[in-house]
């Protein structure tokens, strides 16, 4: 949000403030750094945020020493514009819940002076806009209200509900009127055309040229119906006319007046209570379609308990907690803001970040995020993150701004409706007059038919279609641990039919793990592991970790003060590791390294007490008469290297001790997902920078039939570029692109490392992306958790997603057709109008959009266990 956050009016003059600018041109690393190097060179900059993908600039700065506008001016001399040079304030107006009345809020702010860019969020009843100093809260407050809405602005203590009213929408004064409406327009209908004898004629009017016009109780009836159940609809196209918006509720007020003036009071009277329900339960359906994103907001506590120095607890509101704070958690309480567990252990329900249903255990020196609830021990947090730069916070955040993305879709039907209204209401004018004054047909039949045609002009249920299902969609897939940035990467997800997938930290679990011990020449492997460990415990180098990890797993590493008798260490770049273990020299590292050492041709393998040669794949040499003779160099290293497994040999000069493998572990659920996003159609390519081997043996191990290894960040990068080619010209995996067309590639990784395939992608999905900010910010699609079973759950929910809207935008276009087709012909009534073509599709359109709240993740068998015992 474009914003300056001014210090407390209480702050020391030095206090440092920050200013918050929207630079959509900055859109890109290289442009991010032009920005930043500018506005570098300003003296008291304290801190820069270039947010590349949302292309917004935050910059902590100290007043006394610049301002806000030596800040903007930097950023202009690099070239870059600033949209809403101000600031930017939203609002919430709950019952701007329909494309037309988004429209009539736009066209009364267009005109405010002050006001820039203007966004409207009928999803969310939200409204963005961009102010200078000419205008205020207030201005923009009474500019809404001239078009007929009560605006709150986002932030202020009378906030309430920002996401819509706490009050049903049947108990509404809307309600109550077209309640009133409903039952008045019964009793008429009742006394006009079932008991005619007991409707009594009330009164007459007669002169000036008119025909006698008697007045029954149950005409009566119908005009006090029009005027109570009529009187919102009249206001709010009165408002409508005002704002030169030609939207349903003026083309309904016109209808209303139109009718009782031409003497149909029936007729009005059933306009205004029909279309009255109509917008009753467009509301409702739409605050449906809200509370989902209401549920994410909600997800966060409103209170922290807080152990201060002393030992005391204080409640606080859970806004005022500061980093380094220590908040006490209780079994069943909501963790108030993002932090690491310093005292207690827990299994902690994470399911609103991850989306994971099993609970993850939690103890000292784990990190948890605000949202998660401890289910059953007591936990002492320390606070790491405000409560609004929280993960939940931040999730919050972007499934709103999704809101913003425009779908191509989206964009068609807005183009479409702003031609399609004005032809069909002037259709609707002329069918209403020209048959009577070229041929002399009724006025009365040609008024009525003009009427229906005026009903079906509006196309709310049409405009809504892609909106409605966009925000039901990308809420869905928050719920379920899937953060999509905007309805335009929901779409692009089902469209493309080729994911690059990373190897390490995507098809593997991203740490080296001990995969085989071959003990040699008489030694054991917990001699072989103990002596490697007491070695690489001096080493910074990942597999020694991950072998001094495993011994300690073992039970035989040593503690670093235990081993005294370990001297002499020296890494030995790009071979391996060598010290003195009881004054004998031991190497630990590739085999190349035992070159002009020990002989790794002859070399016995101990049986003894521990596998067999044979159960290890191996046969004796023939040319040895020892038994357990084996060639390590030929056979047993081979065979491991072709497994995507790393060799490690332990040993002295004299003699080899042990043959060590290492690998990063597949995960569990790798194959699985591979399998079901090849059945939905999809095309997986392995990318990865690993050896041709361990790319080969892991490719085989998931099912993946293409892989490319050995590859730079940049020939990742064009590798994306090239797979685009092939699949939009008719190569391989050719989905409907059409030719010399570029298809969409979606791209896979752990948002850090393969950042620039990621940001060259159509798509790029972040694994694990909760609590990173890195992925969070640069990922179009995050998945929060280390789960690959959300990866075709995405594609299920885009394809699914992508449907509906499709279903939505053509039914609303037949069924407004079918309509405008049978008016002139007498075969559709205002009643049809209204109750097919407005309500009941807006709601049709609604409950479709609904159904993608249904689309779940499928565990596959056999990981449920898994996940419940990590």
């Amino acid at each position: 949000m474009s914003d300056t956050t001014p210090s407390a009016p209480d702050a020391p003059p030095d206090a440092s403030r920050s200013l918050e600018l929207r630079v959509p041109e900055m859109d890109c690393p290289s442009c991010a750094g032009k920005v930043t190097n500018s506005v570098e060179r300003l003296e008291g900059i304290d801190g820069i945020d270039a947010r590349v993908t949302s292309g917004r600039l935050v910059v902590e700065y100290d007043p006394t020493r610049t301002d806000e506008d030596e800040i903007r001016e930097r950023v202009r001399a690099a070239g870059y514009e600033i949209v809403g040079a101000e600031s930017e304030l939203t609002f919430s107006v709950p019952d701007m819940d329909c494309a037309s009345c988004a429209n009539k809020v736009e066209n009364a702010l267009e005109g405010t002076a002050g006001v820039g860019e203007i966004e409207t969020r009928p999803a969310s009843g939200r409204v963005t806009v961009a102010v200078d100093d000419a205008a205020d809260s207030e201005t923009v407050v009474d500019a809404i209200g001239s078009a007929g809405y009560d605006a709150t602005p986002i932030g202020d203590e009378s906030d309430g509900e920002p996401m819509g009213d706490d009050e049903p929408i049947w108990k509404s004064r809307r309600a109550v009127t077209t309640g009133i409406g409903a039952v008045l327009v019964g009793l008429g209908m009742l006394l006009e055309f079932v008991l005619p004898s007991a409707n009594p004629a009330l009164f007459s009017l007669v002169g000036g040229g008119l025909v006698d016009r008697t007045y029954h109780l149950s005409t009566v009836l119908f005009l006090v119906t029009a005027a109570v159940a009529g009187a919102p609809i009249l206001r709010n196209g009165y408002y409508s006319a005002r704002n030169r918006s030609l939207d349903i509720d003026f083309l309904m007020g016109i209808g209303i007046l139109a009718s009782v003036a031409a003497h149909h009071p029936f007729e009005g009277a059933m306009l205004a209570v029909l279309f009255s329900v109509a917008e009753l339960l467009e509301r409702f359906s739409m605050d449906r379609a809200r509370d989902s994103l209401r549920e994410l907001m909600d997800l966060s506590p409103d209170t922290a308990t807080v152990k201060r120095e002393d030992g005391s607890e204080e409640t606080v509101p859970a806004d005022e907690v500061a980093v380094g704070d220590v908040v006490v958690v209780r079994p069943g309480e909501k963790i108030p803001a993002d932090g690491v567990v310093l005292e207690g252990e827990s299994a902690v329900d994470q399911s609103p970040i991850t989306g994971e249903s099993v609970p993850a255990d939690k103890a000292a020196g784990d990190e948890v995020y605000a949202g998660t609830i401890p289910e059953s021990g007591y936990l002492e947090v320390e606070v790491t993150s405000e409560a609004d730069d929280s993960t939940i916070a931040r999730i919050v955040r972007m499934v709103e701004d999704a809101e913003r993305e425009k779908t191509q879709r989206e964009r068609f039907v807005d183009r479409f409706a702003s031609v399609y209204t004005p032809i069909v209401v002037a259709l609707a004018v002329a069918i209403a007059v020209a048959p009577p004054l070229v041929a002399g047909a009724s006025w009365n039949t040609w008024f009525l038919r003009g009427l229906t045609l005026l009903v079906i002009a509006c196309p709310c249920a049409f405009v809504i279609s892609t909106p409605v299902s966009v925000v039901s969609g990308i809420t869905s897939a928050a719920r379920n641990g899937v953060l999509i940035k905007g309805g335009r990467y929901l779409e692009a997800v089902g469209e493309s039919d080729v994911l690059a997938v990373d190897k390490t930290g995507t098809l593997t679990e991203g740490d080296l793990s001990v995969t085989d011990v071959i003990p040699l020449e008489g030694a054991d492997e917990d001699d072989v592991l103990r002596r490697a460990g007491a070695i690489e415990r001096r080493s910074e180098h990942p597999i020694g970790q991950a072998i001094v990890d495993y011994a300690e797993e073992r039970g035989v590493a040593a503690d670093a003060d235990d081993d005294p008798d370990v001297s002499a260490f020296e890494a030995l770049t790009g071979k391996g590791v060598r010290a003195e273990i009881d004054g004998a020299t031991h190497y630990v590292g590739k085999p190349d390294l035992f070159d002009g050492l020990a002989d790794l041709a002859h070399v016995h393998a101990t049986t003894d007490g521990g596998v067999a040669l044979e159960e290890m794949g191996y046969e004796s040499s023939p040319q040895c008469d020892r038994p357990g003779c084996v060639d390590v160099l030929a056979e047993v290293i081979p065979d491991l290297e072709a497994d995507g497994k790393t060799v490690v040999v332990v040993g002295t000069e004299d003699r080899p001790l042990g043959v060590i493998a290492v690998a990063d572990r597949v995960r569990p659920e790798a194959k699985w997902a591979v399998s079901q996003l090849q059945e939905q159609g999809v095309r997986v390519v392995m990318l990865t920078g690993d050896n041709e081997g361990t790319a080969r043996a892991i490719a085989e191990e998931v099912g993946i039939d293409e892989y490319h290894a050995e590859l730079l960040p940049d020939e990742k990068l064009e590798w994306i570029r090239r797979l685009e080619g092939e699949n939009g010209s008719g190569g391989e995996g050719d989905g409907d692109g059409a030719p010399g067309e570029e298809a969409t590639v979606a791209m896979v990784g752990d948002g850090i490392n393969d950042a620039p395939a990621l940001a060259t992608a159509g798509v790029g999905i972040a694994m694990g992306a909760a609590g990173t900010d890195t992925a969070l910010e640069t990922a179009d699609v995050a998945l929060m958790s280390d789960d690959l079973t959300r990866l075709p759950y995405l594609y299920e929910l885009s394809h699914t997603a992508t449907g509906v809207i499709r279903q939505n935008i053509w039914a609303s276009l037949a069924v407004k057709a079918a309509l405008a087709a049978g008016t002139p012909f007498g075969l559709v009534t205002v009643i049809h109008a209204v109750v097919i073509g407005d309500m009941g599709m807006s709601l049709g359109v609604t409950g479709n959009a609904m159904r993608l709240a249904n689309v779940e993740p499928e565990t596959p068998e056999g990981l449920e266990e898994r996940d419940g015992d990590r």
